[in-house]
């Protein structure tokens, strides 16, 4: 399959096509296939946020056991995946930096 370069913001939830066209964290070369995965996942956060924000006037749901927190996790997570695949080799390196931090959360400074 032929890939393009695209441009990607997961915060705006975007994928350009010309790199002036506005504000994006990601470079990726991806096929159109990966761009409807793309796409797919974007929805599926848009429909996971818009649970939490219904769920989020019930407080007496506890975080763990929010079904909406866990699907948009799990689904950003399958993005940032993706753009890790499809990603330029600077994109690569921006992700992993991003994973190595997520590897340390919590855990005291030594």
């Amino acid at each position: 399959m032929e890939k393009k370069r695209f441009y990607v913001s997961v915060q705006a939830r975007s994928i350009l096509e010309g790199q002036g066209d506005a504000a994006y964290e990601f470079e990726i070369d991806a096929s159109e296939e990966d761009i409807d995965r793309l796409k797919a996942m974007f929805d599926e956060i848009e429909a996971f946020e818009q649970d939490g924000w219904y769920r989020s006037h019930v407080p007496f749901v506890p975080y763990h056991n929010d079904q909406a927190n866990d699907g948009y996790d799990y689904y950003l997570k399958e993005v940032y995946m993706l753009l890790y695949e499809t990603g330029t080799e600077e994109t690569k390196r921006h992700l992993s930096t991003m994973m190595d931090g997520f590897a340390t959360m919590g855990q005291p400074e030594a």
